[in-house]
């Protein structure tokens, strides 16, 4: 046994009575009515760089979470797993692996398992990916490829290659088959659930070509496989943006993350908000005994849920709410209120614009407002636009946008909120003349 290793499992002890003194939590309060049968934490990227960071905390604070859920159910009390979906540590050194075994570990109680799979980004940032591998499995006790059975429900995840030359290698891919065969060879009914960092490219928000968090090594295996409801992280993208659910073949469904936020707006890629650091969220995954998925977006920090999907019976491919064709049909006009009106101020070199937050008709989130400033001839003179935090579980009364070198004249200015699917509201207008 290493050094370091000693003195991780020392640590562990005197750690793991920090979860019940430190956190307070309280479950939100359930308004559906859902008996599971199988309860788990579904989460990606903790980013845990040292004992006791906040990252750490958030760990906690979910498992914390997690339970008081269980608690609250006088039907179905457990919390049978906690599912990691990679970039466990900020850099893959040792340390960092103790400090998230440790946080893990100090929360988690008897019977519930946890299933993690190691990156080969930030996990794979100091040492090589066969001795990642080892030293998680001794600090964590898990595989770094598992497939496992709770409930009768089979949970199957693949960490990066040993092979540090080679992402995701042959040998994996077939394994991925060979296990998606034998789980759903025993009960075609039941949903699969798969984990591994990246996304599959052309699936959730984030995973598209452009927005480059998305891989292709699995889509050939999955694609075989409508059992599966596969869970990835890696782009940190909000799973509360209705494009982080996603169904087609099989059922894609983006974790967020522990550790900030991140998102892309028209040609703008990876934009973080200046809040992004302080965003947190997992999903809480039940399933019933016919079938039914339910997920849960949780905000970590507010305690409160953002988000709630129903997957009826995802085994089967005629089951398919979520395509992202059904989702844009879906998508309503944003609204804004009756007498709604922009606030304009002229400002040294900008005119700063106010507007009231639109409300959501179809409970899908409104993910962008956009403002334009045309001049007396129609033309467009200057246009901006700004992210809402749709992505926490705070409630915003306005936004604010600022528009930048606009030459003496007169304009109209146009605000306008938008779906995740590009679908408007009727504009908010004002006049404006600079002098």
């Amino acid at each position: 046994m290493s050094k370091l290793l000693a003195l991780f499992l020392a640590l562990l002890t005197a750690f793991s009575a920090l979860c019940g003194r430190a956190l307070i939590v309280k479950a939100p309060a359930d308004t559906g009515e859902f008996t599971p049968v199988l309860r788990f934490i579904a989460a990606s990227d903790t980013h845990v760089e040292t004992y006791l960071d906040i990252e750490s905390h958030r760990m906690q604070k979910m498992l914390r979470l997690g339970y008081a859920i269980a608690d609250a159910d006088a039907e179905y009390n457990a919390l049978d797993a906690v599912l990691v979906a990679g970039d466990l540590t900020d850099d893959g050194r040792k340390d960092q692996f103790n400090a998230f075994s440790a946080a893990l570990n100090s929360c988690l109680r008897e019977g519930t398992r946890f299933l993690g799979v190691t990156a080969k980004s930030h996990d794979g940032g100091t040492m090589r990916r066969k001795e990642v591998h080892e030293y998680y499995t001794a600090v964590t006790g898990n595989s770094p490829d598992f497939h496992t059975v709770i409930n009768g429900f089979h949970f199957i995840g693949l960490s990066a290659s040993d092979n540090d030359d080679v992402h995701y290698d042959d040998g994996q891919i077939a394994w991925l088959r060979a296990q998606l065969e034998e789980a759903t060879a025993e009960d075609p009914d039941k949903p699969v659930f798969v984990t591994h960092h990246e996304h599959v490219r052309n699936t959730v928000y984030g995973s598209s070509d452009f927005e480059g968090w998305g891989e292709t090594y699995f889509t050939d295996v999955l694609n075989d496989f409508p059992q599966v409801v596969d869970f990835s992280g890696h782009s940190h993208y909000p799973l509360n943006d209705p494009r982080s659910v996603w169904q087609g073949a099989f059922t894609a469904v983006g974790t967020g993350a522990i550790y900030y936020s991140e998102f892309t707006i028209d040609d703008v890629r990876t934009y973080h908000p200046d809040d992004s650091r302080r965003t947190s969220t997992c999903w809480i995954v039940e399933v019933d005994a016919d079938n039914r998925v339910r997920l849960r977006g949780m905000d970590i920090p507010a305690q409160e849920f953002l988000c709630e999907y129903i997957l009826d019976n995802p085994a089967d491919p005629a089951n398919r709410d979520y395509t992202p064709e059904k989702r844009a049909a879906a998508s309503l006009p944003p609204v804004f209120e009756q007498g709604a009106a922009l606030k304009v101020m002229k400002l040294a070199g900008d005119v700063k614009i106010t507007a009231p937050a639109a409300k959501s008709d179809d409970s899908m989130e409104i993910v962008l407002y956009r403002a334009v400033a045309y001049d007396a001839d129609g033309n467009e003179a200057a246009k901006t636009w700004t992210l809402p935090a749709y992505y926490t579980a705070g409630q915003q009364k306005t936004v604010t946008m600022k528009l930048s070198d606009l030459e003496k004249g007169s304009y109209e200015i146009r605000v306008v909120a938008e779906t995740a699917y590009g679908v408007q509201s009727e504009p908010l207008t004002a006049a404006l003349t600079v002098r």
